[in-house]
């Protein structure tokens, strides 16, 4: 017990990093992979293998950093998918150590620091995505980062603090475009500034100075992208899920409350509502950090009430990296509730009632995630709906044996997304097997399809719904009655939302 109390840190630590990799890795190839999982790999497939082809994410609008960093780890790793994946296991973890860091140098606690990594453990919205191939795990990554630099630029007033938050900015903005509000929040920072210094206009100028240094170096590696000649998709696709500037000035507030609304009930399903209750009681609690609770809190309002304002198409991933800077709010709160209530039952009682929630979710999200408290748009994304890879595995599994011996062709209902590029993923380096997306899915098989079926095993995938399947991810219903080919079922798996499937056929010619 002596050694427990003497050494609780380094306990704690090792104990905080051994919870966080087994929540993340336990079962992590258990949701099937997800059509931006699958895009993203496919890309840092083909950025690996074409060094022409480094900036190939541009083409879709997306900043290279995380396929980058993907293709890096491909080759430790036999799955792709999970390849992908700890890209975002790894980003998570960085994010607990920067959670740590922050927490313990506003509230001067390592305590409430490790508790705030705890939280960060614990929390479903994070265990989530740490646990897919997507770029929001990264993005919250930079922002907690970006946040820490912030807060020891303001207080220490150093030029190489302010190059190395540059880097950080540069580096987010390489990656997404919401790790924008790093520069966006910079001046927030003085709400920690000592306005009571001696030579205070100096060293508030010093401060401007360096910020300025802060965003120039963070263009400057931005600037990277204009090498490539698709670096102009970035502001086009940004506006496919934000309103321009002159659109929001036509309809400023119109969808407001409706995106308030949608966020708030993602977020509350998310983090939960003790959670929350911890956040309002930090400004309870105490006055004596008044001033580091409302930074906190602007760097989660700031970004959430411009999303309200400017959000066009919304999913609940937008918002982790904002929930970041609640957690050490929480743990704040969490620790002197703890520390108020003097007997131990008490405290036991107090974590209870506001981390079984999180306990009983997390299980859920590892073990069966369609039973896990999470978003209705996250399940259809990642299990229910036609996003999901329900099925891939099984058909790259039937697909491999049929081209052992013999060349295969493999059609796709879809040139861009999860097909072909799930498949691609695992065969594009399969000689015998051919792969080819087809859109939109007419009533009248490809001409392609059908010559080839003339020559060699051809097998055809729908995931979709087209004009005339009679169900989403099954084939037309002319292909099967009118065509010059015959359809055989191989797989077809009905998803958890009704009526929609997953098909493999195999295709015949007459």
């Amino acid at each position: 017990m002596a050694f427990l109390k003497k050494h609780y840190f380094v306990v704690a630590v090792i104990l905080l990093t051994a919870l966080y990799f087994f929540t993340r890795f336990y079962n992590i190839l258990a949701l099937p992979i997800f059509t931006d999982e699958a895009i993203y790999i496919r890309w840092a497939q083909i950025a690996r293998d074409d060094a022409t082809w480094r900036f190939i994410s541009l083409t879709d609008g997306k900043q290279p950093l995380f396929v980058w960093m993907t293709m890096l780890v491909l080759k430790f790793f036999e799955d792709p998918l999970l390849a992908g994946r700890f890209v975002s296991v790894m980003a998570g973890f960085f994010s607990m150590v920067g959670i740590y860091f922050v927490t313990n140098e506003l509230f001067k606690n390592k305590k409430i620091g490790l508790l705030a990594s705890l939280l960060y453990v614990l929390l479903p919205f994070s265990l989530v995505y740490d646990r897919l191939a997507l770029y929001d795990s990264l993005v919250a990554m930079f922002i907690i980062w970006g946040l820490y630099i912030q807060i020891l630029l303001v207080r220490y007033n150093r030029l190489d603090l302010a190059m190395i938050l540059g880097m950080v900015a540069g580096l987010g903005l390489l990656n997404k475009s919401n790790d924008g509000f790093i520069l966006i929040l910079l001046p927030f920072s003085l709400l920690l500034f000592n306005f009571k210094q001696k030579k205070l206009k100096f060293h508030l100028l010093k401060l401007v100075g360096f910020a300025l240094v802060t965003i120039v170096i963070a263009n400057a590696m931005y600037a990277v992208l204009r090498l490539s000649p698709f670096f102009h998709i970035i502001t086009e696709k940004n506006y496919l899920f934000i309103y321009s500037p002159s659109e929001w000035l036509h309809h400023p507030f119109t969808y407001f409350f409706h995106n308030f609304q949608t966020l708030s009930g993602w977020l509350r399903e998310y983090v939960t509502v003790p959670f929350l209750v911890l956040v309002v009681a930090a400004f309870v609690i105490g006055k004596k950090y008044l001033k580091e609770n409302l930074l906190l809190l602007m760097w989660f309002v700031v970004p959430f009430v411009a999303l309200c304002l400017f959000g066009k198409l919304l999913y609940p991933r937008y918002i982790l990296f904002m929930t970041m800077s609640l957690l050490p709010l929480a743990a704040y709160a969490l620790y002197y509730l703890c520390l108020y209530s003097k007997k131990v039952w008490l405290k036991i009682a107090v974590v209870v009632v506001f981390l079984l929630m999180f306990v009983i979710n997390d299980y859920l999200i590892i073990t069966d995630f369609s039973k896990a408290l999470v978003p209705k748009s996250d399940k259809g994304q990642f299990i229910t709906s036609w996003p999901a890879g329900v099925g891939v595995n099984e058909t790259v599994a039937f697909l491999e044996e049929k081209a052992k011996k013999q060349k295969i062709f493999v059609g796709t209902g879809g040139t861009f997304g999860l097909m072909p590029y799930a498949l691609e993923i695992y065969l594009h380096d399969n000689p015998n097997v051919v792969i080819k997306g087809f859109w939109p899915i007419e009533d009248i098989p490809p001409k392609e399809v059908i010559d080839t079926a003339k020559k060699m095993p051809t097998y055809f995938v729908f995931y979709q719904s087209c004009s005339s399947c009679p169900h989403a991810g099954t084939a037309p219903a002319p292909w099967q009655q009118l065509s010059p080919i015959t359809l055989t079922p191989i797989l077809q798996i009905e998803r958890l939302e009704k009526k929609t499937f997953y098909s493999l056929y195999q295709i015949k010619s007459k």
